[in-house]
């Protein structure tokens, strides 16, 4: 597996002295506007915070629209992939395992024509070989837009 050159998570010996910001910022990129070439950066998803356990982002409503002018379905189930996945990789060490979405389900509730979504997932499940996420997508009000849970198997990589 070919692991993006501008990919720049902290070793787990570093994790610990960074905050959920810095470790945030690493993730968002070199310009800090995501990874180039990836769907994380063409919805525009922005990391806010990252811990082990909880991780935050935001992204645009602008540009992830359907036609009759909501927020995609498809956009909100991909940003509960991106921040389950990244997760399940924040509790791996890369140099030997990454982590890959094998299971999404999500149910909206709320309609959003504008300004920003932002997504939490929080770790429900933390194994050997699997980790199940639930993500909770909010509106620029704080109101409750999508839900979804994730399910990542940890795939070895060599090392």
């Amino acid at each position: 597996m070919t692991l993006h050159p501008d990919l720049n998570f902290p070793a787990p010996e570093d994790f610990a002295r960074l905050t959920p910001e810095e470790v945030a910022a690493r993730i968002n990129g070199p310009q800090g506007d995501g990874l180039s070439g990836t769907l994380g950066a063409r919805l525009g998803i922005r990391f806010l915070s990252v811990t082990r356990e909880r991780l935050r982002a935001e992204m645009p409503v602008g540009g992830n629209l359907q036609p009759a002018g909501r927020l995609h379905g498809g956009a909100n189930l991909a940003l509960a992939e991106e921040l389950a996945s990244v997760g399940s990789w924040i509790n791996l060490d890369p140099r030997k395992q990454v982590a890959v979405g094998v299971d999404l389900s999500g149910t909206h509730v709320r309609g959003v024509s504008g300004g920003m979504v932002t997504g939490e997932a929080t770790l429900a499940y933390r194994g050997r070989s699997v980790m199940v996420w639930t993500v909770e997508i909010r509106d620029e009000r704080g109101r409750l837009t999508s839900m979804a849970r994730c399910t990542c198997n940890v795939v070895s990589v060599g090392g």
